[in-house]
């Protein structure tokens, strides 16, 4: 949940005037504060966070001392608004160094920074972030404000050593991603920790035991991490300006009321060329206008009023007995169908350009053909619309995440693939939606 964030009490540091941040970040939305490590003690403050508070999507490193003075501030020049991989972000502090612009080190995805703003401490200035003895917050900057709305997964601060990105992370020599080092040869010092290894622990894996507490919310565990990014819903991409409101790391919509009644679209941020995939969708709050399938690219280029009237989509609209609709028409009636709580598992055979709809685990349509149209790429979809006297749509995805919204899956089914957590059996040949999925 976007209010969640994690806390602990500093101790006293090896070494103040040396520490190194890292951490793999992926974001849910661009808009507002998403702080990753802060703290607000009056004239001693820091944060470490996305910011686009001015509309420009900039990363921000800012620590205040105790007597309100600026000791380290640097903001990138480029805008981060990547909704679908994570950026690694690693912050080197290293005071003792005689040159002034190498005290300071901002590293993302592996490269040194482009910074619009780049100031660095005095010679031999103790960090504020790294004193003890003051409440740390992990994706928040006070307990109800900035607080991170994404995940963040492999987080290590190693006090009194100042590592570069390297030690982290490597490129790949074939494809020239930065990927991560799960296991870094590192030293972390008194006031070091490393969490969130296995996607939601707070339990401090550096030895140290510098555990921390949740508060704020519902922390949640994830299969999607650096080296396997499952799709999520995409808060870039929208219908004639009208979208989903999404929340739970944009596994969840439903369609934004503020907007009126009107049709609203929610898009994943992966498509699907070649190969199987299989996907569930839990029907939080359902009604008559509610419609979950797939959109060829023609569709996710124009901008259109309806995606779901338009050549190219093809899914189930869940009225008048259940129905499919594809490039406009609707070919079948009376299928039946769900009810709020049920769970559709969708499979989408690129290969032989069919999907099949499931309900609770059973096959409810089987191999509809797809749009012609658009197949190049094919993106999963939902177009809700909402209606004052009919209540509010609302869905949530389990792209093999694991969990639907906050909620995990109650008993996984089987998987053969071996990629990602799923309530449901998945279908022979079918595998997750993600990027080692793309990959199989």
């Amino acid at each position: 949940m976007a209010s969640t964030y994690l806390s602990r009490t500093t101790v006293t540091p090896t070494n103040a005037t040396k520490f190194t941040f890292s951490a793999w970040c992926k974001i849910a939305n661009v808009s507002g504060r998403k702080c990753i490590l802060g703290y607000n003690g009056g004239n001693h403050w820091y944060v470490i966070q996305f910011d686009n508070s001015a509309d420009n999507c900039r990363f921000e490193w800012v620590e205040y001392n105790s007597g309100g003075t600026k000791v380290v501030e640097k903001y990138t020049s480029a805008s981060l608004r990547d909704v679908n991989g994570y950026y690694h972000i690693v912050c080197k502090y290293n005071s003792t160094l005689s040159t002034v612009a190498d005290r300071t080190k901002l590293y993302i995805n592996g490269e040194l920074a482009d910074l619009a703003t780049n100031n660095n401490p005095s010679h031999m200035l103790e960090a504020p972030s790294a004193l003890g003895g003051h409440t740390q917050l992990f994706g928040a900057y006070e307990t109800s404000s900035n607080n991170f709305d994404g995940i963040i997964s492999h987080a290590h601060y190693c006090d009194g050593y100042a590592y570069d990105a390297s030690a982290f992370g490597s490129t790949d020599a074939t494809t020239g991603e930065w990927k991560i080092n799960t296991s870094p040869s590192v030293t972390y010092g008194n006031n070091g920790f490393f969490i969130l290894e296995d996607g939601n622990s707070v339990t401090d894996q550096s030895g140290n035991s510098n555990n921390f507490t949740v508060g704020g919310g519902t922390l949640t565990k994830t299969e999607d991490n650096p080296s396997n990014v499952f799709a999520t819903l995409n808060p870039l991409v929208n219908n004639a300006g009208e979208m989903m409101l999404l929340t739970n790391g944009n596994t969840s919509c439903q369609s934004n009321a503020a907007q009126g009644n009107s049709w609203k679209l929610a898009v994943s941020t992966l498509g699907m060329t070649s190969g199987k995939y299989y996907w569930e969708i839990k029907f939080d709050n359902v009604h008559n206008c509610y419609n979950n399938g797939v959109m060829g690219s023609n569709i996710l280029t124009a901008n259109t009023s309806n995606p779901m009237n338009q050549t190219g989509y093809t899914g189930f609209y869940n009225i008048d007995g259940g129905e499919i609709r594809k490039d406009n028409v609707v070919t079948t009636q009376d299928y039946g169908t769900y009810a709020t709580n049920d769970i559709m598992g969708v499979a989408c055979d690129m290969d032989n350009y069919t999907i099949t709809f499931y309900k609770n685990g059973s096959a409810f349509v089987s191999n509809v053909a797809l749009s012609t149209t658009g197949r190049d790429a094919v993106f999963p979809c939902s177009v809700f619309y909402n209606t004052n006297n009919t209540g509010i749509p609302q869905a949530s995805y389990n792209f093999g995440n694991g969990y639907f919204g906050t909620t995990a899956v109650s008993s996984a089914g089987t998987n053969a693939s071996g990629n990602g957590i799923f309530e449901y059996d998945v279908p022979t040949g079918y595998t997750a939606l993600s990027t080692k999925g793309l990959n199989l």
